[in-house]
Order: C-alpha cells, then sequence, then structure tokens
C-alpha cells in the first residue's frame, strides 16, 4: 500500500515542505519516495511495493507529461481495463494497476474512468493544461482520502498528520463536533476533527480548480433494486460464487499474502476459500486470559487446512501503554476498544508478510449484528398499536422507575433514526449535557445524520439498519481502524467482502435471505456450510472481545485514567466530577467502558495533536514504528 500528499499555492512555502509531509506518513510506504513540484503544485509518495516491483515508482506521468498522479490502493480488474483502452490507443510503459488511471484520464476523463474501477483506491492527478486536481476515493471508503481548504491553502493527503509541516495549514480543533464525537465514536460525514480539513466521501470524487473545490458522486449503494422473489437458497450459491471469484482476485500479488483468523465465520470463510488457491500463513490474537481468547478456535481450523498458525497473544500493558501512539496513527479520535489489538495483529503478521486478507463487511452487507434482529418486535409493536398510543405509553414509561418492559416502551415511540442504538452508541443527548462543560455545544446526534434515513425511507427496518451502517459504521470505524493500524505498520489489509461486485449483489437480497428464524447473516452462512466446519459456520458473532472492562478497574491504569479525567484537557472540555461519577459506576458494575474509553481516547488525543494548549503533553508518549523513522 501506499501514501500519498500534496498542495497547491506555493507561495512562501520551502521547497522541502513536500518532503517533510511525505515523511509524515512513511509508514504507508517505507520501500521508496517519489515526488513531483513545479510553479502551481506538489506532490509527494511513499510506495509499499506489491505488484511490478521494479517500474512501480510514483508520481506516475501521462502520455505529454502533463498529468501527474498519486495513487493508493490495488486495482483488481487493471487488466480489464488496460485492455480496453490498449483497444482505443493507450500505450503502457509499465505493468502496474495504477497506470490504467492515468491513461484512463486521458482517454476518458474523470467520471467515465472511475466507473470502470474495481478495487480499493484513493488517487490524486494533477493536469497541468487545465490547471486542476483530480482526486478520488473507492466506492466503500477502504482507502483514506482528506484535503484541506481554508480559502487560500488547498492541500490533500492520505492522512491528516501529513497537513502539519505545511506552512498553510492552521491545526485547529473542530469544537462543534466534540459531542457527535461522543455519540458515535467517530464522526459519521465529511467534516473532521480539525478545522476546515474534509473527508473524501466513499464514493465521491474533488475537483479543484481556480480556488473552488466541487465534490461529487460517482457510486451511491443501494437498495433500489431489492428482488423479492430471491431465495435463501439461491442467495446462499450467489453468494458462495461471489465469495470464491473475490477472495482470487484480492489474493493476486507478486509478494506473499496472509490472513487474519478469528473464531468468526467471516474470516474463516475467507481463510478457506484463500487456501484452495495456495497456502498462506494465518494470523490470529488472543490473550492469555482463555475467557477473552479466540485462539482455540482460530488454531483447530488451520490445523484443519493444513496452514501455518500464527497466534499472537497482548498482555495489559500492551494495551494501555500504546494508546497514546495510537491516537497519533488514527488522526482522529477513535475510541473502538478493538483498534489496539487490531495493531498487534498487524504488528505481528507485517513480520512474515507485506499483506493479509481480512472478513471486514459480512455484518454490513449480509445482516450479521444482532441488533438487527430487534426489528422484528418493533415493527409488531408499530403495526398493533397507534402512533398516538406509543407516544403516550413512551412518555408515561420515560417517568416511571425502572422495570421490565419501560426501555421497550420508551424506544417503540421513537423512530428508528432517533431509537437506533448507533444514533446514541456511546452517550446520548441527555448524558452529554451533564458530562460536557459548555453543554450549549451539545446537538442532536439523530439530526445528524438524518438524511441518511432519509435516503432509505420507506424500506424495511433490517434495511434500513444495514444501510445506516453501510454509510457510518463501516467506513468511518470498521475500515477507518483497519487501514490506520495495518498500516502504521506498512501491513495492507484486503477486503474481499468490501467489495463492488459482492455489494452490489447484497444490495438486491431481500431482508428475509439475510435474516430468518433469528439466524443473522443466514444466506451467507449457508454459504459458508459447503466449505467449513458447521459449527463454525453457524457460530454465534463474539466481536473482537478484550478484556479492557476489568483492565480499567485495576489500580495502575486506573491512577492513569483519572489523571487524564482531572487533567486540564478534561476541564477545558468536560465536568471532572461528572467523569469521577462514570468511573464511580463502573467500579460498582455499572459497566461504562465505552463511555470511559471514549472520554480517556480523546483526552490523549488533543494531547497528542494539540500538546502546546496544556500541560498533559501526551505526544511525549508517542512511539512511532520503526518504518515511520525518517
Amino acid at each position: 500500500m501506499c501514501g500519498f500528499c500534496g498542495y497547491i499555492n506555493q507561495a512562501g512555502i520551502p521547497k522541502n515542505t513536500i518532503e517533510n509531509m511525505a515523511n509524515k506518513i512513511k509508514h504507508r510506504g517505507p520501500d521508496d519516495s517519489g515526488y513531483f513540484q513545479n510553479e502551481e503544485v506538489s506532490m509527494g509518495f511513499r510506495r509499499l511495493s506489491f505488484v511490478d516491483l521494479a517500474h512501480g515508482n510514483q508520481p506516475l506521468y501521462g502520455k505529454n507529461k502533463t498529468e501527474a498522479l498519486t495513487f493508493n490502493g490495488e486495482i483488481y480488474n487493471y487488466q480489464e481495463i488496460r485492455a480496453e483502452l490498449q483497444a482505443e490507443g493507450a500505450e503502457f510503459e509499465t505493468d502496474v494497476d495504477s497506470e490504467v488511471l492515468i491513461r484512463g484520464y486521458e482517454i476518458w476523463g474523470p467520471k467515465k474512468l472511475l466507473q470502470k474501477l474495481r478495487g480499493m483506491f484513493a488517487f490524486v492527478i494533477y493536469d497541468a493544461n487545465k490547471h486542476q486536481v483530480f482526486g478520488a476515493r473507492d466506492h466503500f471508503g477502504i482507502k483514506p482520502l482528506y484535503y484541506y481548504d481554508d480559502g487560500q491553502n488547498f492541500m490533500w493527503g492520505s492522512e491528516i498528520k501529513a497537513f502539519l509541516p505545511n506552512p498553510g495549514f492552521k491545526k485547529e480543533m473542530n469544537l462543534p463536533l466534540l459531542p457527535i464525537h461522543l455519540s458515535f465514536e467517530f464522526i459519521p460525514s465529511k467534516d473532521t476533527m480539525f478545522k476546515n480539513v474534509n473527508k473524501v466521501m466513499p464514493g465521491q470524487y474533488f475537483i479543484y480548480k481556480d480556488g473552488q473545490v466541487e465534490t461529487d458522486t460517482y457510486y451511491k449503494f443501494n437498495y433500489d433494486h431489492i428482488d423479492n422473489s430471491q431465495t435463501i437458497e439461491g442467495d446462499s450459491k450467489k453468494i458462495a460464487e461471489l465469495v470464491k471469484e473475490s477472495v482470487n482476485t484480492h489474493f493476486q500479488a507478486d509478494v506473499e499474502l496472509g490472513s487474519f483468523l478469528s473464531s468468526g465465520i467471516d474470516s474463516s470463510y475467507v481463510v478457506t476459500e484463500a487456501s484452495k488457491m495456495k497456502p498462506l500463513k494465518t494470523f490470529s490474537l488472543g490473550f492469555k486470559d482463555s475467557k477473552f481468547s479466540e485462539l482455540s478456535w482460530s488454531t483447530k481450523l488451520s490445523k484443519e487446512l493444513k496452514l501455518e498458525d500464527n497466534p499472537l497473544y497482548m498482555n495489559d500493558s500492551d494495551y494501555f501503554d500504546f494508546l497514546p501512539t495510537m491516537m497519533w496513527y488514527m488522526d482522529e479520535p477513535l475510541s473502538n476498544p478493538s483498534s489496539p489489538q487490531l495493531f498487534y495483529l498487524s504488528k505481528g503478521s507485517s513480520a512474515k508478510v507485506k499483506g493479509v486478507l481480512s472478513g471486514e463487511g459480512a455484518d454490513e452487507f449480509f445482516g450479521g449484528y444482532n441488533t438487527y434482529l430487534e426489528a422484528f418486535p418493533f415493527e409488531t409493536y408499530q403495526r398493533f398499536v397507534p402512533k398516538f398510543a406509543r407516544v403516550g405509553l413512551g412518555k408515561i414509561a420515560e417517568k416511571l422507575p425502572r422495570f421490565h418492559g419501560r426501555r421497550f416502551l420508551v424506544r417503540g415511540a421513537q423512530p428508528l433514526s432517533e431509537r437506533y442504538y448507533r444514533v446514541n452508541y456511546v452517550f446520548d443527548k441527555h448524558d452529554r449535557d451533564e458530562i460536557l462543560k459548555d453543554p450549549s455545544i451539545n446537538v442532536d446526534s439523530g439530526a445528524y445524520t438524518k438524511h441518511i434515513w432519509d435516503e432509505v425511507a420507506g424500506k424495511d427496518e433490517i434495511t434500513q439498519m444495514q444501510y445506516f451502517d453501510i454509510n457510518t459504521w463501516l467506513p468511518f470505524d470498521i475500515l477507518q481502524k483497519a487501514d490506520r493500524m495495518s498500516m502504521a505498520n506498512s501491513l495492507e489489509v484486503r477486503t474481499p467482502l468490501v467489495d463492488r461486485d459482492v455489494a452490489n449483489f447484497a444490495a438486491t437480497m431481500p431482508s428475509k435471505t439475510r435474516i430468518s428464524d433469528g439466524i443473522t447473516k443466514v444466506s451467507l452462512r449457508k454459504a459458508a456450510e459447503s466449505v467449513l466446519p458447521k459449527a463454525v459456520a453457524q457460530k454465534e458473532k463474539l466481536g473482537f472481545p478484550s478484556p479492557i472492562a476489568q483492565w480499567i478497574n485495576e489500580p495502575k491504569y486506573n491512577q492513569r485514567i483519572v489523571e487524564a479525567f482531572h487533567s486540564d484537557i478534561a476541564k477545558k472540555f468536560f465536568k471532572p466530577e461528572a467523569l469521577d461519577h462514570i468511573l464511580y459506576q463502573h467500579a460498582h458494575g455499572k459497566s461504562s467502558m465505552q463511555k470511559i474509553f471514549t472520554i480517556y481516547t480523546f483526552i490523549l488525543w488533543y494531547g497528542v495533536y494539540f500538546p502546546e494548549n496544556t500541560n498533559m503533553n501526551y505526544a511525549e508518549q508517542v512511539k512511532l514504528t520503526p518504518n515511520d523513522r525518517v
């Protein structure tokens, strides 16, 4: 994999700035570097070699040297696109997938090029003739792309930290987004926690010209073509074909690839299909405490498939000592507690292979989360109880002491856009009022994402929930942490189940072939049964378990959290007494692990990126990976 950065408007910026910017993301590409500069633009590139190892250096140039490309990712159908372009007169100098982007841009232009691509990618093309910069991101946001635009300075990069050495970058926290982060644990929009820094959204591209940036959408996942005649039997057969083809496509490289392997169906299915093509190494992570470890399951499957099993372990100090470093590599605060595990799994894997397959995406596209099962009782309740009665019962229940069914009645009065648990995943609006130093900045998290629900209005609740997750949880949490934690270790992660062709079929599946009789992702499970032991195919989803909830109460780590909760950073944004109450609740059996972790990691993030504003300089605790050292 690779990383890139660049900026336009050169006045007053030292020439070596682009190299300093690229060095901030050296971990994304330790194998090589390349630069292009003229009077208008500067572009930097860091390479992690995978295909055509001798000829993949970037920037890559157009036929007349008037276009320059920097690219991060893999174009899986590049051979087909290459043949199509050659038929139209294009001449190729290398066998790298990135060359189809620059040749395709020359012949087809931006929109037609993007319609052809299948892969994970982010890239930027500078066009000297048009005096413009064109950048795009893949369909689902597997690879990152950001841009900074304050009206005077414009720059772009694979990670936000690449902007730091540029004197035109004004580093400011985007304070109004703090309540949104506290609700979702990420920012579910183009906005970021840095003012004037935007994500290029999944399936979008931008063009910067004449001091203005415009964005447009070339791909949008939707459920507009659901086929209710489809059956579990038929869908499972189609999924089996698609997964086999996608794994084969994602498994091509000129370097050795391995695979992550947990106890769950998704990675097990991917590994099993990959093992039919050639032997591979598998990598699994666990803890010494067996009740939190999945290693017995993953080791058993590796042995059955006669693969080289690589079990990895992490302990409490690995976890907590890493957290400031995690916030550095994340760019933005992301409080998913499984992120440190993913870092150590990537670290162990990168010692033996350059890339791995992984099973992300199956839950979102095929209906794997247990929370989707909530749709059945709520839809029944709504069908038989009129709205005015539900609203009245909800208001009454809200005022009564706790009793069995109270939460159901309260939530049953709410629309799905407010009721769905991811909308208030960590802190709800009342919680945020309690902890924020300035409650006036609090906003309604449901209103912030209502436009996403509006896009899928009229569909059944399972479909609506999946659509919301595909547009929020998948790109901004699951894929974000996968990219950052792997690339921190210069490891490429490929996701055969987050794929254009797989997703386009999933979009046709009716909810009855995704979830049936209380069984989640039922068609995927049936497809997997043909190649997996039944116990694995039908295994309940565990997520990525860890003993962090009990570690928080251990004196050594509890003291760190208490100090952070009473730091000047905490006092700048929160009420310390409210934070103490959350810790008290957790210590006395009312689990608040996710709330504690969200506040703690935000404080660490602020101390890492804004050390000049605090006496808690967490930046000093960041330990760069070896490939990041310049």
